[in-house]
């Protein structure tokens, strides 16, 4: 069994009390103070996420655009340098190997990968390439943590020398942040105004700790894997190994709109529009309607016959109520319909809702 690694941040989370458990192979914080605390930080003022296990790769070569197009679901084509784009990899029969984040480059393309996937994915690209394509793990030379929530622009604008107002969403740029050299890139995971910070671990605790100190006045906490759970939940944000794997599509998963068939060639191309033709589940958002947290596993039933399961599920810290993620089958997917979860043996009532769970962040801003 392969040893637990840590980020460089590891330390730093020692000092501040963070919980820490072992994650995709890594040893994260959990929380720090409370799940809810952190989350409502983000939701309100800002939370700063060490999200240091994600995997980097750098694709790059003449043939590089080419092999990127036939390897992912969306069009890497439409892409300009310092854009980024949510993207996926799927087997030929539509399965989904990962879910992923592309950063266009002027010759090349960053890759950012879930941290459980990360040799299964470096296999994958390695067992395709064509032509003159080269793909560097750059995973442990590379850390990255998000700044999150509505205060986000404030507290890293005063660190950096370039106007953040500048920086659209899903565009990317290079920069310093309190002097160290970083790549700052606006996306992220919880539905708030956010940026992700890219920076070799050299750099990462320095960072770090001046984020932090310029959040001091803006209320910054320290945010662990529970509330990034929570808050991505809110938003209906897919969990690789939860929501979707290698036995979904990204049709049914909802995420028909990163797929491009009407682009060339690309893996698993004739099983999706297969699959768009002939839907037979689709993920979907419901809320409890009597009070019951649903959980990963969880039935969910119309009069008494299974027509789906749910495979994310928590106490959303925002909404008071229970809600859950899961797949159902189409004839009983529709907003409004009236199901049971059993829950523990139980049948607790509920109904299912149009995504997102939570309107009110701040991502636009």
């Amino acid at each position: 069994m392969a040893a637990v690694k840590q980020t460089a941040l590891y330390k730093r989370h020692l000092e501040i009390n963070g919980n820490m458990v072992p994650f995709a192979g890594f040893l994260l914080p959990s929380y720090y103070t409370s799940i809810n605390q952190e989350h409502a930080a983000v939701r309100k003022k800002a939370g700063l996420f060490d999200v240091g296990h994600m995997g980097e790769f750098i694709v790059s070569g003449n043939d590089s655009s080419a092999f990127m197009q036939k390897m992912t679901v969306n069009d890497v084509l439409s892409l300009s340098t310092g854009q980024a784009q949510y993207s996926a990899m799927c087997y030929e029969n539509g399965g989904l190997v990962d879910d992923l984040l592309i950063y266009k480059r002027d010759e090349s393309y960053l890759l950012v990968v879930n941290a459980a996937n990360l040799e299964k994915d470096l296999q994958w690209l390695d067992d395709h390439v064509e032509g003159q394509v080269s793909i560097n793990n750059i995973s442990d030379a590379t850390n990255l943590i998000a700044l999150q929530g509505p205060k986000a622009r404030k507290i890293l604008q005063p660190l950096i020398d370039s106007d953040l107002t500048d920086l659209p969403i899903y565009h990317f740029m290079d920069g310093q942040v309190s002097d160290s050299r970083a790549m700052i890139a606006r996306t992220g995971y919880t539905g708030e105004l956010g940026y992700e910070i890219y920076a070799h671990p050299q750099y990462i605790v320095k960072i770090w700790d001046a984020i932090m100190k310029s959040g001091s006045e803006y209320g910054i906490k320290p945010a662990g894997l529970g509330s990034r759970d929570t808050l991505r939940m809110e938003m209906k944000y897919a969990l690789y190994g939860n929501d979707i794997d290698e036995t979904t599509n990204p049709i049914e998963a909802g995420l028909g709109w990163i797929v491009k068939l009407g682009k060339g060639h690309f893996l698993g191309k004739d099983a999706l529009r297969e699959a768009k033709d002939n839907l037979s589940r689709r993920l979907i958002c419901l809320e409890m309607t009597e009070r019951a947290i649903p959980r990963t596993g969880c039935r969910i039933l119309m009069d008494d016959e299974v027509v789906g399961h749910i495979t994310s599920g928590t106490m959303s810290p925002s909404l008071q109520k229970g809600i859950g993620i899961g797949y159902v089958n189409i004839p009983f997917s529709k907003t409004g319909t009236a199901v049971k979860v059993d829950i523990r043996g139980k049948q607790k009532s509920a109904e299912i809702v149009k995504a997102p769970f939570y309107e009110h962040g701040s991502l636009l801003e």
